[in-house]
């Protein structure tokens, strides 16, 4: 039996490699002679970086960059085996998380650290990158990043506009002249699951302004302020589109990766499986094995198993998913792919115990050992 393991983390639990680990062992009790194949899953968010880096067998940097508070912050990001392609997470050096809940204002905080991050990738000789842009706590569209880069965002003085939303206020010039020449041969592939426009009602100011700490009137400044950067834009980019979906991704980081970096924005579980090459293994397999700490009608709405199924799917094999727990709506994840789903937990336990890591394994291991000992009876 030929079987490819490619399961999502288990959040706060388990990593990809560690629960497809788990899988695999318990697989092996039941079928000693099978062949499985482990494949890092991510969604593009969250665990990307370390997923698609350990999963491939690339290396780790951790530069020190500017966080999203003007402070240094240790931002670790993956280079792939090719030393071309680089893997970064925004969050890394601009994510929510790093900023404390008291201090959380979008006028001020940048993603100046995610620009050099980028720096620090293309001087170690990297083209080609994978960014996921979920998690920001930004507002700034990009100015911060794209001023790491060497682009000149300037007051009516000429000088350099201030870190956060408040710049845009300032920005009266946008020039490229001075921007890293390296740009000109980079590829950007963004990660990213929304379609919000940048500006109006449905733009990153008035979605997701508030939860990173923006008062009623600041989200409207600042939605102004962005309107005004992406006139600005289009005159360097007549291309350059506010409107395009997912440009307000990330306080408006997507907008200034398609309009300053010539960037694709793809859905995060799409670029993973195209980087890993999954399809190639998919071909030559029997059983597909994915999953995620919890299956639920969310899941079926594109989540990284979800992309696994249909993939399996256009080449005909059957599909099999694990997960911490199934919740009752988890059902349609059939009608998407997924053949049949496991909820690994064997006993009554509180959520603290089953997200131990060492019970959440031996679980995962248990549960694909009973499956796949039915599996291998029905192939007798």
């Amino acid at each position: 039996m030929k079987v490819v393991i490619a399961i999502d983390s288990f959040k706060g639990c388990l990593s990809s490699l560690e629960a497809g680990e788990a899988l695999r062992l318990g697989l092996l009790r039941a079928d000693p002679h099978a062949e499985v194949r482990l494949c890092p899953l991510a969604d593009g968010g969250e665990g990307t970086v370390e997923a698609l880096t350990a999963g491939l067998g690339g290396s780790f940097r951790s530069p020190v960059v500017t966080g999203p508070l003007g402070e240094p912050v240790t931002a670790r990001y993956g280079i792939l085996p090719d030393g071309r392609t680089a893997i970064l997470e925004m969050s890394a050096a601009a994510g929510l998380p790093l900023v404390p809940p008291d201090r959380r204002d979008p006028l001020y905080t940048t993603t100046y650290g995610v620009g050099e991050m980028i720096c620090d990738a293309i001087a170690q000789g990297c083209r080609r990158f994978v960014v996921g842009i979920g998690g920001s706590a930004t507002n700034d569209g990009g100015v911060g990043m794209l001023q790491a880069l060497g682009f000149e965002l300037l007051d009516r003085e000429g000088w350099p506009i201030p870190f956060g939303a408040r710049g845009l206020a300032a920005l009266k010039t946008i020039r490229a002249d001075a921007a890293l020449p390296e740009l000109k041969d980079c590829v950007f592939r963004v990660a990213c699951d929304v379609n919000n426009p940048l500006c109006g009602k449905n733009g990153c100011s008035a979605v997701f302004g508030p939860q990173k700490g923006a008062s009623p009137a600041e989200i409207a400044h600042t939605d102004e302020w962005l309107s005004a950067y992406a006139r600005l834009a289009q005159e360097l980019n007549p291309a350059a589109d506010p409107d395009y979906p997912g440009a307000g991704a990330a306080g408006g980081l997507g907008f200034a990766f398609l309009s300053f970096l010539n960037a694709s924005l793809e859905p995060g579980a799409q670029i993973v499986l195209g980087e890993t090459g999954l399809e190639r293994f998919i071909r030559e397999a029997d059983v597909i094995v994915t999953g995620e700490g919890r299956l639920d009608g969310q899941t079926a709405m594109g989540k990284a198993p979800i992309a696994v199924a249909k993939l399996a799917k256009k080449h005909g094999k059957s599909v099999l998913a694990f997960a911490g727990s199934v919740a009752p709506d988890a059902a349609v994840c059939n009608a998407q792919g997924i053949d049949a789903f496991f909820p690994i937990l064997r006993a009554p336990s509180t959520l603290a115990e089953a997200m131990e890591p060492e019970a959440a394994q031996a679980n995962l291991s248990a549960a694909a050992e009973q499956v796949f000992r039915l599996l291998c009876l029905k192939q007798r």
